[in-house]
């Protein structure tokens, strides 16, 4: 797992590098790929509004923002508060961290003479991208803390995470508010974020409090350790 978020926060930061510098191959890449979705997304405007309701309303940040918060209510209300401190914590460090970038990094979005949706704020990292990613990350782990062996649910809901996180991905640029590199970066600093938080709650949280089911202390993910 170290090693995922090794590899993951060392591609982000390469992605922000060459943007930052304007590497010629990376932004035709963009503009190219970009070009040719929004030609489908005037042609097509019904499934154009498809998009535009997944990307604003189903997998919009506040959406996802509002899951973790319910699940920090539950996590609060069965007295697993270390868990609900930690990713109140870990939420709130990626929002931030997602907008000192866009400060920073300062990229244009893409402009459209006929556009089909507007965004504001920078354009890299892609805000959706990246707390989708987070979001969906925590939320699964979260059930992994409290898996028991033979529940269904749990594929559903890795395939229900993963289809979230791909497709607001795909949303952004299809509708032509953000370059496919800013949701890739949204993408590789979320599993970061993500990766990170889960090693540090192992290593300083779980011995705080209640971590696991029933009091006791021990998790399904420990446990196949």
């Amino acid at each position: 797992m170290r090693s995922s978020a090794v590899v993951s926060g060392a591609l982000a930061v390469l992605l922000l590098v060459l943007v930052a510098v304007g590497w010629p191959p990376l932004l035709s890449l963009d503009r190219s790929v970009s070009e040719e979705l929004h030609r489908s997304a005037v042609a097509e405007p019904g499934f154009t509004q498809l998009n535009r309701i997944l990307s604003d309303w189903v997998w919009d940040p506040w959406t996802m923002r509002a899951l973790i918060a319910v699940t920090v209510v539950v996590l609060w209300c069965r007295r697993e508060r270390p868990l609900a401190l930690w990713l109140t914590v870990t939420s709130l460090l990626t929002a931030a961290v997602q907008q000192g970038t866009k400060w920073a990094v300062d990229r244009e979005r893409p402009g459209w003479p006929d556009p089909v949706d507007s965004a504001h704020y920078a354009a890299f990292p892609s805000g959706h991208a990246m707390t989708a990613a987070v979001s969906c990350g925590l939320l699964l782990w979260v059930l992994a803390l409290h898996w028991r062996e033979g529940w269904r649910g749990w594929s559903v809901a890795a395939v229900a995470a993963l289809v979230s996180v791909l497709g607001v991905g795909w949303t952004r640029v299809y509708l032509g508010v953000h370059w496919p590199s800013d949701v890739v970066a949204g993408w590789l600093l979320g599993c970061f974020f993500v990766v990170v938080s889960i090693l540090t709650f192992r290593t300083y949280g779980r011995g705080t409090g209640r971590a696991g089911p029933r009091g006791s202390g021990r998790s399904r993910m420990e446990e196949t350790r």
